[in-house]
């Protein structure tokens, strides 16, 4: 059986009398990618911020990595929190800073790396999603949209992490864009490891990431499964989501890939 690197049991999340969590138990096996979908004011990323150990359920208890996020002291929890990365929605680069000091701050922050090292640390990892290095003395209002994400990526993975979270990573990118950002997730997720946590509402970012689903809606977990289990639950939002035209054509395309590949 595949280890768990988070679990989450008997979660609930209020806000005053509003109920937005109830009752949810979930675990992300190690090396998989776990998609969260749901509707507006599901919980998506509410969920993800208890993932990050960012907000506090309201009952309920989050482990990554078999350790209780809430649990222990400060420098214990910063210690679990460096082996995991974040790609947040709009990159959330800092403007002040080049693109090389924006991979670098996690480096610099753990004070135990000199300079010379760092440099090169940033580089590989410009390198490794796509960056060329004249590019490392720009500051973020010279890139453009599609490099501010491959940048934050970077970002993501400076410290190595066993373990990334995406929130909605092709969110805002044209379709050529955003179908390499998915390609380059797919590489880094083989040649690294790495086990995503991703919440987003793009099909074909889905259906081509997913190795496991998630879908919330009415307060639960209406279902986790393979693409192909959650497609065939009668619940209605699923069905909306999945089977209108764009869920339709994404399927498509994944039922011609798997029909090649079995031809092989």
């Amino acid at each position: 059986m595949a280890e768990n690197i988070i679990e989450i049991k008997g979660l609930w999340t209020k806000f005053g009398d509003h109920v937005v969590h109830r009752d949810i138990d979930l675990s992300v096996r190690r090396g998989e990618i776990m998609s969260l979908v749901g509707g507006s004011g599901s919980g998506k990323t509410t969920m993800l911020r208890q993932m990050l150990g960012l907000e506090r359920p309201t009952k309920g208890e989050v482990r990554a990595f078999g350790v209780s996020l809430h649990a222990g002291d400060g420098e214990a929890r910063r210690r679990l929190r460096n082996r995991w990365g974040m790609l947040f929605q709009e990159g959330a680069l800092f403007s002040a800073l080049t693109v090389f000091d924006n991979v670098a701050l996690p480096m610099r922050e753990l004070r135990t790396l000199d300079e010379d090292l760092i440099h090169d640390l940033v580089m590989l990892k410009l390198d490794m999603v796509g960056i060329e290095a004249r590019h490392a003395s720009k500051m973020p209002s010279d890139l453009s949209g599609g490099m501010i994400k491959r940048i934050a990526l970077a970002r993501a993975l400076a410290l190595e992490p066993e373990l990334l979270f995406l929130d909605e990573p092709t969110a805002g990118l044209d379709p050529d864009r955003s179908e390499s950002f998915v390609t380059l997730i797919k590489d880094l997720h083989r040649d690294l490891n790495l086990t995503v946590v991703m919440v987003t509402h793009d099909l074909d970012t889905l259906v081509s990431l997913s190795t496991r689903v998630a879908v919330l809606c009415d307060q639960r977990l209406e279902i986790v499964g393979t693409l192909d289990e959650v497609v065939g639950n009668p619940h209605p939002f699923i069905r909306n989501f999945f089977m209108g035209e764009r869920g339709r054509r994404a399927l498509e395309v994944v039922q011609a890939v798997k029909d090649v590949m079995s031809m092989t």
